[in-house]
């Protein structure tokens, strides 16, 4: 990244701004599923004999590490409801998918399949490996649209157009989220180069709280049993039951935190977790969506579970809020019980908002007379930003134009640098805070501060 360019940070509206807004738009979009004449957000209602558009969704499915069978699920179901349509001003949509295997040559393999099957963009994908996929697309020109954020590469080249602030700005929102009440804090996450990053992203968050930098606790990407890991988070979080008795006695010890990020195997963890949590006392817990979701806390006892109460950081709004109502009347009508997606899924929304994004390209293009929807008309598209995306509140308007990147050390195209605090209460994943939190300028500190 020697040597690019950094541009000035956007200001962004306060969260209660936001918050108004997307509810005027959430409204509407209600009404409009509730009348004969309307359309869900992202349909189009002119149908024509265009040349049908391609395009990729690839992520990783049957693997022993993390798993997003959803989001190529979501893209083939949002495709069969616009063609269900005459498709996006007339052109039908084909959505090829790939599974990448959490595999770096995979990674490269899908990418290739899309160059050789003429796809223009890839769009809602999920992969870790950056820099083996990203090649491929840049030599083509393909854009990278809306992908999940777990590879630095989704946030440094000039071909992918993030929806989110990826592990970054989840990172850093966890941090500050903890930072009310936690003095010391362990975090649990992946021994990976990934993982890597997540300390300094966290502490960036915490130290905007002045608290202390977190216990930082390796742990292996694809285990099944963390108790060795469960000790030394509770060790490093000053859990001692010396001074404050057990949990089984009722034994707490307050302003001790422990936070996991591990994909997938966040479950093993707190499976761990559960079992030994009684013999320490009991502490605070938290994670981020995507390690941690709805369908996690069901299977881990609900209410009665070890995830009650925890802090959790997200991207976008809450599953059961309306704005997620569209999504979810496409899911019901056209992905035919397909048990893969699960609209409470952080991969399976990002799909949803990175498809809303292309969708408006081609009106986009369509308005501007551009008939052939090519890689270089949905790239000029994109970096002329002359009109926001309009993601019907789940994320701020969205522009990729240079002034709207945020000056983030190490992830240079981040423009979304909003997050949203949920908490666990009675099993469920509720909104802890109304509207989103902008944590641009705690990823900006870390940048000043490295």
């Amino acid at each position: 990244m020697t040597g690019r360019r950094r541009s000035l940070p956007r200001p962004f509206s306060s969260a209660p701004a936001v918050a108004t807004a997307s509810a005027v738009v959430c409204t509407a979009a209600i009404a409009s599923l509730l009348s004969g004449c309307g359309s869900l957000a992202g349909a189009s209602e002119d149908a024509g004999d265009k040349a049908p558009i391609t395009v990729m969704t690839w992520a990783p499915d049957g693997t022993k590490a993390t798993n997003v069978p959803g989001m190529p699920a979501m893209a083939q179901a949002y495709a069969r409801w616009v063609n269900s349509r005459g498709g996006v001003r007339g052109h039908h949509l084909k959505v090829l998918t790939c599974n990448e295997h959490n595999d770096s040559v995979t990674a490269a393999h899908c990418a290739q399949r899309a160059v050789d099957e003429g796809a223009v963009a890839v769009v809602g994908s999920y992969s870790q490996f950056g820099r083996s996929f990203m090649s491929p697309l840049e030599v083509k020109g393909i854009p990278f649209i809306g992908g999940y954020g777990a590879s630095d590469e989704e946030f440094e080249s000039p071909l992918s157009y993030p929806v989110n602030g990826g592990q970054a700005s989840l990172l850093a929102g966890n941090g500050r989220q903890l930072a009310r009440d936690c003095k010391r804090v362990a975090l649990v996450r992946p021994d990976t180069i990934q993982g890597d990053q997540m300390p300094s992203l966290l502490n960036s968050g915490l130290e905007s709280g002045h608290r202390h930098p977190a216990k930082d606790i390796k742990a292996p990407e694809d285990g099944t049993d963390y108790s060795s890991e469960v000790k030394r988070a509770l060790a490093g979080a000053g859990a001692d039951p010396v001074v404050y008795g057990t949990a089984a006695a009722g034994g707490k010890a307050p302003g001790s935190c422990v936070t996991a990020s591990l994909g997938d195997h966040t479950d093993a963890f707190f499976d761990s977790f559960r079992r030994l949590q009684e013999d320490s006392p009991k502490v605070q817990v938290a994670s981020v969506l995507g390690s941690v979701g709805q369908s996690l806390l069901n299977r881990t006892g609900g209410r009665s579970g070890p995830l009650e109460d925890a802090d959790i950081t997200g991207w976008y709004p809450v599953a059961h809020d309306p704005r997620w109502d569209p999504m979810r009347k496409v899911i019901n009508d056209f992905a035919f019980g397909d048990n893969r997606i699960d609209a409470a899924d952080q991969g399976v929304q990002t799909t949803w908002i990175a498809y809303t994004v292309l969708r408006s390209l081609i009106e986009q293009l369509d308005d501007a007379g551009v008939e052939d929807v090519t890689p270089n008309a949905l790239q000029t598209t994109l970096d002329r930003g002359d009109h926001a995306v309009d993601t019907g509140g789940l994320t701020p308007k969205l522009r990729w134009r240079d002034d709207d990147m945020l000056a983030v050390q190490d992830f240079p195209r981040i423009v979304n640098g909003m997050v949203t605090y949920q908490v666990v209460r009675d099993g469920e994943l509720t909104a802890a805070k109304d509207g989103f939190v902008n944590v641009t300028k705690t990823l900006e500190r870390r940048r000043t501060d490295s």
